[in-house]
């Protein structure tokens, strides 16, 4: 929760900063066309009494299995949950792979499209990095999910899981279809919170041309379901 709040108070200063010198702090992943969208990388580990248990000096990468079983969770629901990382149609412009976008469902230490990185780390470092994440996600369902997920959620039995050719969507009707489909998001969020969320996504996506195009459309951003920082600012 205290990584998320600080991800959220990063926004609202970054914005008013922009804003006092004439600019625009922009969170949309895919703001503009032809370049590389904008992530919300998501450096992750699990540390019990003083100690990271994904560090492993002799696991693959270092990375100890206990690490790697989390990996493996987060890669079974990787579709499940791909609505929560990426809750906007934006969002999807920036799952295009010839921008180094990680819309694959793999696991690597040096694949930049794969959907979870292994970076290079120490003891006190180690960690795995979820890419998929886009940075108008909301910060506190994308930390309740990929915890919830890779230390409860299940293993899908499929061969050389973290290599397989298996992709995220890419655009956000299919992102929902798969969201309401499985039974892992009805445990993460219950199925009353499960049906409204993806009811406001779809009413959101409505609003918008149905195939995304070579343009960010107006309706894109105009109706962006980010109205959160609007409530936070009430607060202040």
């Amino acid at each position: 929760v205290s990584a998320a709040d600080q991800i959220q108070l990063y926004k609202l200063i970054c914005r008013q900063v922009a804003t006092n010198m004439g600019f625009t702090a922009c969170f949309l992943p895919k703001p503009v066309v032809g370049v590389n969208g904008s992530g919300m990388h998501t450096n992750v580990s699990v540390s019990k009494d003083g100690k990271n248990l994904f560090w492993d000096p002799k696991g693959e990468e270092k990375l100890s299995k206990f690490g790697w079983d989390f990996v493996d969770r987060i890669l079974t629901h990787g579709n499940d949950i791909c609505l929560l990382f990426n809750s906007s149609v934006n969002a999807y412009r920036r799952l295009d792979p010839h921008f180094e976008a990680p819309n694959q469902l793999n696991a690597s230490a040096v694949n930049r499209g794969a959907m979870v990185r292994i970076p290079i780390g120490n003891e006190r470092s180690m960690r795995t990095e979820v890419r998929a994440v886009a940075p108008d996600a909301n910060p506190y369902m994308v930390m309740y999910s990929i915890f919830k997920s890779g230390l409860d959620g299940e293993v899908a039995k499929i061969k050389n899981l973290r290599s397989a050719q298996r992709y995220l969507p890419d655009n956000i009707y299919t992102a929902i279809e798969n969201f309401e489909k499985a039974d892992w998001t009805t445990t993460l969020l219950g199925a009353d919170v499960k049906g409204r969320y993806a009811e406001l996504k779809r009413a959101s996506a409505d609003r918008c041309p149905r195939l995304l195009g070579t343009v960010v459309k107006a309706q894109e951003v105009q109706f962006h379901h980010e109205v959160y920082n609007q409530f936070l600012w009430n607060q202040f």
